[in-house]
């Protein structure tokens, strides 16, 4: 028949063959197809989208694909219809052999949420290979001396088909001699042969040529011939027996070359030449390579190549053995050599369908990737287990027969770990046992999880004020441990107001550096603290972001020079006009030159100097270094002029010192000369010295009660706790802290002393600290008198300082900081 005939035979089957199964099989989760080989492009399959319950919207959307491990293209999805089809030529044969089952497994994936299924799909067969002779022609050499019913075997055929198109029949060409005997199903070991029907003639027939023909049970069948060639011999009437007709045999595969198969052995009962036997190969099945050699002397067969279970399970081997004699007899065995199973292939692993990078916050038991193992031994040594690195926040899931899911087994941090490192095991259970491995790197997406952070919460700033506009005074900086833009900090002003104003007419922050300026001159005046937030927002979605305090002290310059207040109703800002009578003792308060200072602290300390006269003469009258009380030095009398003019410098401590000058004019008069209303007025102006006094007093009196008290609970309480002797150890000393911070330059500290007050039952836990103002030279120079620091050099505790000379500047701070001055002495 010829190959156009064949082919239009196998298109008309595969038209009577496209009836096709699908079927859900519940215990195992597949979808069965079947297709029959040698299909056309195209041809339909079934309708898998519809069969996994899937809709045809979502498998574009959701990357619906398919897999098939060492198929290649044999199949296709059109994604339109969800349709199954033949995409290339499908040859049974080719995939699966003789095999009776053959299947194409293919692996469906669609993503959001990762779905995998299992689809087989059954090749089967059509009768697209006719039977095939493995000779052109046979040779036989057959006696004539041989008896009728004697049989002569014959190498039949082999179709790469299976089932009843593998079937095979034969038929010999019409001849009186020879017949055929077929081989019986139940016994495949059954050869075919040739039946000698009558006794030979050599002189009448020498040779005979027949046909022999092989078909197979396919519809329509197919065939192959072989011709005989048969030629009758003359007697030689014995044949060359084996011991056995076959013989079955089992080795290991991969076992040596020159290793020994069988020592076959064939007997022949003529004498002589007659009775000498050689032997030779005749085939080798299934694919005759030569794979044995046959010693043609001892009948040894050995192996002469590579022996491969996973190739080929059995070999068939034709074995003859032929006499000396003239004409030679043979004799025929079949050995069966069946291939043990060796662990000689490792386990082989592919990682597909990888969801990465992983976001750090996806949840556990998400799918991360694929897993397929596979290995070409079988038995123990194909049965592989996989196992994952231990100690990671995943595991392997066994989802088919190995097939496995990697799946996210706990939560993820990208700050603490970006990438994981995973090493996937399998191993076969061999003896000994082999085993793969593959590496998977799963990188970690970041997700905006954390907020940027600053060093600390609070910042405190120290600018001296009349700084020049856009002046950087101070850089904030927050860190985000996040990625990329989750990581990318950005800075702005919390905005407020400050009094009447906003906060941003102020101060400002470079959204990038987090450098802050001030975009104006700042006044101690009139701000003494700015306290204001500072945002720190990233660039994640959404954004994440946290707040720090900045406390602005705007340090106190001497810009600000003493102003003069008025003497009292009426009075003008720069002068004081008094009347004096002659008759006041030597130190009488006559006048009181009042003045204040904008600034603060030293720069705000006002000093009263009395002017010398023009024609430098001593006067009657002095002035209070700090009170600006103008006195009498002595007596007055009838020589000092009526009219005194006095000018009183009025000078604050700042750097470079700020003056102003104050004119008092004090009118001399006899007590009999001064009107009733300048009494009137001398009195209540005297009455109002007075009580001012009076307050100043009771104020100084107040301050020292309390300044008395406080020394003297921590000197009681310095005493308790050192009453136990410290442990080695626990007591030395340490470096100093400063502790009054509302100075902000307004104080000068001169002198520091520090003692650690211990307990004998634990560590040091309190400073106790004193500090003792350095007074100016000339300070109480006025007061009469000077003060020595009361200290003794081995207490360390307290200072003794007189009050009384800083009396205004005490009262003064404590009015602006009252919480900042009371710290001065504290415990930590």
């Amino acid at each position: 028949m010829s190959a156009t005939q064949r082919s239009g035979l196998g298109n008309g089957r595969l038209l009577l063959s496209l009836l096709l199964l699908a079927a859900w099989e519940a215990g195992s989760g597949q979808v069965h197809y079947s297709v029959p080989e040698e299909a056309k492009h195209g041809t339909f399959v079934g309708r898998i989208a519809q069969d996994l319950g899937l809709e045809l919207t979502d498998l574009v959307p959701r990357l619906f694909r398919v897999a098939s491990k060492g198929r290649g293209d044999l199949l296709e999805v059109n994604l339109q219809n969800g349709i199954l089809f033949v995409n290339s030529r499908i040859d049974r044969e080719e995939l699966c052999g003789r095999s009776a089952e053959c299947s194409i497994h293919l692996e469906v994936i669609v993503d959001r949420p990762l779905q995998v299924f299992h689809v087989e799909v059954e090749v089967k067969d059509i009768n697209d290979n006719p039977p095939v002779f493995s000779l052109r022609e046979q040779k036989l050499l057959i006696y004539e001396s041989k008896q009728p019913d004697s049989r002569f075997p014959l190498e039949g055929a082999s179709d790469a088909d299976i089932g009843e198109n593998a079937q095979l029949t034969y038929r010999l060409s019409k001849n009186e001699y020879f017949s055929l005997e077929l081989p019986i199903n139940s016994k495949p070991t059954k050869k075919l042969s040739l039946t000698l029907k009558k006794s030979l003639d050599r002189e009448k027939i020498p040779e005979f040529n027949l046909l022999l023909t092989a078909a197979d049970g396919g519809k329509p069948e197919l065939t192959g011939t072989v011709q005989l060639f048969i030629r009758v011999l003359d007697i030689n009437d014995n044949d060359p027996e084996f011991e056995q007709s076959e013989y079955r045999v089992r080795l290991m595969e991969n076992s040596a070359k020159e290793t020994l198969v069988i020592q076959l052995n064939a007997t022949d009962e003529d004498e002589g030449v007659n009775g000498e036997v050689t032997y030779s190969l005749m085939s080798i099945k299934p694919n005759g390579k030569p794979l044995f050699t046959l010693d043609e002397n001892n009948g040894e067969v050995k192996v002469n190549g590579t022996l491969d279970y996973e190739e080929n399970k059995f070999y068939e081997i034709e074995v003859q053995a032929t006499d000396k004699g003239n004409p030679p007899m043979a004799g025929h065995c079949t050995v069966w050599v069946e291939i043990l199973d060796a662990n000689d292939n490792a386990p082989e692993i592919t990682v597909t369908s990888l969801s990465l990078p992983v976001r750090e916050d996806t949840q556990p038991s998400t799918v991360i990737a694929l897993i397929s193992v596979s290995d070409r031994d079988s038995g123990d040594n194909g049965q592989v287990i996989c196992f994952l690195t231990p100690n990671v926040p995943f595991k392997i899931v066994s989802t088919f027969k190995n097939y496995y899911s990697l799946v996210l087994d706990g939560t993820l941090d990208r700050e603490s770990v970006s990438v994981y490192k995973l090493v996937v095991t399998a191993r076969d259970g061999g003896l000994p046992s082999l085993s793969a491995t593959a590496s998977v790197s799963v990188e970690v997406a970041d997700v905006n999880d954390n907020a940027p952070a600053f060093a600390q919460p609070e910042y405190t700033v120290f600018v001296k004020e009349n700084n020049p506009p856009g002046c950087h005074i101070f850089t904030v900086s927050a860190r985000d441990a996040d990625a990329q833009e989750n990581a990318l900090v950005s800075y702005s002003l919390v905005e407020r107001r400050v009094g009447e104003r906003a906060l941003s007419s102020y101060v400002s922050v470079h959204a990038e550096s987090g450098k802050v300026y001030a975009l104006q001159p700042l006044d101690h005046e009139e701000l003494e603290l700015l306290q204001f937030q500072v945002s720190a927002r990233d660039a994640g979605v959404p954004p994440l972001g946290s707040n720090v305090t900045l406390q602005v002290f705007v340090l106190d310059e001497n810009d600000n020079a003493p102003a003069l207040l008025p003497p009292g109703p009426g009075g003008g800002p720069s002068a004081v006009t008094q009347v004096v009578l002659r008759s006041v003792d030597p130190g009488h308060v006559v006048a009181k030159v009042r003045a204040v200072d904008a600034d603060s602290g030293y720069n705000a300390w006002l000093s009263y100097e009395l002017q010398p006269t023009a024609g430098g003469s001593r006067s009657p009258f002095r002035v209070g270094l700090y009170t600006g009380e103008i006195s009498t030095t002595r007596a007055l009398d009838e020589a000092d002029a009526p009219r005194q003019r006095l000018l009183v410098l009025v000078k604050d401590h700042g750097e470079p010192a700020l003056t102003t000058t104050a004119t008092v004019l004090l009118s001399l008069e006899d007590s009999g000369q001064a009107p009733k209303a300048s009494s009137r007025a001398l009195s209540g102006a005297a009455g109002a010295e007075t009580a001012l006094v009076d307050v100043n007093v009771y104020l100084i009196i107040a301050i020292c009660a309390v300044s008395s008290l406080l020394v003297l609970t921590l000197l009681l309480y310095t005493a308790l706790r050192c009453s136990a002797p410290p442990r080695e150890g626990e007591c030395g000393p340490v470096k100093p802290r400063l502790v009054c911070s509302s100075a902000v330059g307004s104080w000068s500290f001169s002198q520091e002393r520090r003692q650690r007050v211990c307990s004998g039952e634990g560590p040091p836990k309190t400073d106790l600290m004193a500090f003792s103002p350095s007074l100016p030279p000339g300070l109480d120079r006025e007061v009469g008198e000077e003060r020595q620091e009361a200290e003794s050099p081995h207490s360390g505790l307290v200072s003794s300082i007189d009050p009384s000379p800083l009396l205004e500047v005490y009262v003064n701070c404590f009015k602006k900081n009252p919480v900042y001055f009371m710290d001065v002495l504290y415990f930590e």
